[in-house]
């Protein structure tokens, strides 16, 4: 048995985690980050969902790899761009930290802001059924989510405030870049070590991910109009972002306002896609449903 504290660890289910680090490897001097990996893994995972799907519904799946080059470099920009408009503090006086994408800073909504306004343009341009397309995309997106967040895991970020629950995660307190004052103010000693104990989060949403994930490929199977499963993608995903962004320490704030901005644009997603969702059936679109779709 080592003496070494372990770096990361879960007391109330009894595991302990020794060394995680954050890179994973380095090639030609340049550090690979596990956060990194599982972001492609995340993006990997949607793409062989959304050729799956194509062929399933008798699309070509060409159409879809094709949208994810443009999409690709939307959605990273999206997310930067959503990221240093609510923190612009951080930026303002230095510019060319907007710049610095390795410094981190990359925040979900705004890369899935930018993706839905990329499919819109796209569909529009290749002259596809938006609401078909989108449907596919559902459930690819919020796959590639649910693994995404294990990269925060790795990077000792996305949690929440001081518990002692069944889920209660240990940080070794040395090992996190970023500790907001009230998750200091519990600090743990184990066996002369300090740790942060906190809401695991980021285990939280990718976990809801993955519920959402099987709630919409049972949807997409049984719906009676297209648009029902990214309807479903937004307002499901919205639930779950709206409830755990009210746990996590590290919000962004709306201006002037103090509430967390992903949590009023999570009630936003959800009243909004049920608003749509509602129209929809009541222009009777449930009778341009697509074969085999």
């Amino acid at each position: 048995m080592t003496n070494q504290a372990p770096e990361i660890s879960f007391p109330n289910l009894g595991l302990e985690i020794y060394r995680l680090p954050k890179e994973a490897f380095t090639i030609a001097g340049f550090s690979i980050y596990w956060y990194s990996i599982f972001i492609v893994l995340g993006v990997a995972a949607g793409a062989l969902l959304a050729v799956a799907e194509a062929k399933r519904i008798g699309q070509n799946p060409e159409i879809y790899m094709d949208f994810l080059f443009y999409v690709l470099i939307t959605s990273l920009i999206g997310a930067r761009l959503y990221y240093v408009v609510f923190s612009w503090d951080n930026y303002k006086d230095n510019l060319l930290k907007i710049f610095a994408f390795r410094e981190g800073g990359l925040a979900i909504y705004g890369g899935v802001i930018a993706a839905l306004l990329t499919a819109i343009i796209y569909t529009r341009i290749k002259k596809l059924e938006f609401w078909k397309f989108a449907d596919v995309c559902g459930p690819c997106l919020v796959m590639g989510q649910a693994i995404g967040r294990w990269g925060n895991f790795f990077n000792r970020e996305v949690f929440g405030h001081y518990t002692d629950s069944l889920l209660a995660m240990r940080y070794l307190k040395d090992t996190v870049s970023v500790i907001p004052p009230s998750v200091l103010e519990n600090i743990v000693i184990e066996n002369g070590s300090q740790y942060i104990q906190v809401q695991p989060t980021f285990l939280y949403e990718s976990l809801w991910n993955l519920f959402v994930f099987f709630i919409l490929t049972w949807l997409k199977r049984h719906k009676k109009m297209d648009g029902e499963v990214i309807l479903g993608y937004f307002f499901g995903y919205g639930i779950g972002r709206f409830i755990i962004e009210g746990i996590r320490t590290d919000q962004l704030p709306l201006f002037g306002t103090g509430l967390p901005v992903s949590q009023v644009l999570s009630a936003v997603l959800v009243i909004g896609s049920a608003a749509v969702f509602a129209m929809r059936r009541h222009r009777g679109n449930e009778k341009n449903i697509s074969p085999r779709s």
